[in-house]
């Protein structure tokens, strides 16, 4: 699946870079507000000392929060951005909890660790797996007994254009995906479908934190690329996707076993 937060036809610039700026004043990169996350995180983590891993984590803002409310809780990230993980870092350094958190540049499906997770979370990040069950087949391996998933993914809110689908993948609607979760063998114990304020905000920071920066740095080579970027997710958001793209927010529990 494509997600807004990586549009169909980017003109020709670093990825890594145009994430960085694009997610400054949104640093969640997923149409979520901040009571949002953490009701979320605090149906997702069972207890206080936790152990827990982001699969897809970016800049690592899920588990930096998890690891500010939670000070006995530990975490892991896994994602293939070298800058991404770098910014992590930093962020993990001025927030005290670096020593609590650990960071893997790698493929996040191929991703192995010797121990088991109590929360595995990935939103917004299907993606990388091949679409929503895929991600989920990819958590349950990083699952200790009783533990929960937090996945983030996009449904059809009613049906879409064939520009559309061809822009952001293969999505079914909410009930569907929830009836397709729940035949992979998950329950649902919690959930947050975005509202459209939520929606609107996220693509509004993403394409004018953007553009600001290319406004700001004339100077810069990628300027243009920066603010052509941001001027075509705009009008995909508005003229392809906004009237009939949602996000929902699943903490899930396996059905048995």
């Amino acid at each position: 699946m494509r997600t807004p937060s990586a549009p169909a036809r980017l003109p020709r610039m670093n990825r890594d870079q145009i994430s960085l700026h694009s997610h400054a004043d949104h640093p969640i990169a997923a149409p979520l507000d901040d009571d949002s996350v953490r009701h979320l995180l605090e149906h997702g983590i069972p207890r206080a000392d936790a152990r827990v891993l982001d699969l897809g984590c970016g800049g690592g803002e899920w588990l930096l929060r998890a690891l500010s409310a939670f000070p006995r809780l530990r975490a892991e990230g896994v994602d293939i951005s070298e800058g991404s993980l770098t910014h992590a870092r930093e962020a993990a350094r001025l927030a005290g909890v670096q020593q609590r958190l650990a960071l893997h540049q790698e493929d996040a499906s191929e991703f192995a660790s010797p121990h088991a997770f109590d929360l595995v979370l990935s939103v917004g990040a299907a993606h990388a797996f091949g679409g929503l069950l895929p991600t989920l087949a990819a958590a349950r391996k990083h699952l200790a007994p009783g533990g929960r998933v937090l996945v983030g993914d996009g449904f059809w809110t009613r049906e879409p254009s064939r520009e559309a689908a061809e822009m952001l993948g293969d999505l079914s609607d909410l009930a569907t995906t929830l009836d397709h979760v729940a035949a992979d063998g998950w329950t649902p114990v919690h959930g947050h479908i975005s509202t459209q304020q939520e929606l609107d905000a996220y693509e509004w920071a993403w394409t004018g934190s953007l553009a600001s920066w290319a406004l700001d740095h004339p100077e810069d080579p990628d300027s243009p690329r920066a603010l052509a970027a941001a001027t075509t997710h705009r009008d995909e958001w508005l003229n392809v996707y906004r009237d009939v793209f949602g996000f929902v927010c699943l903490v899930l529990r396996p059905t048995s076993g």
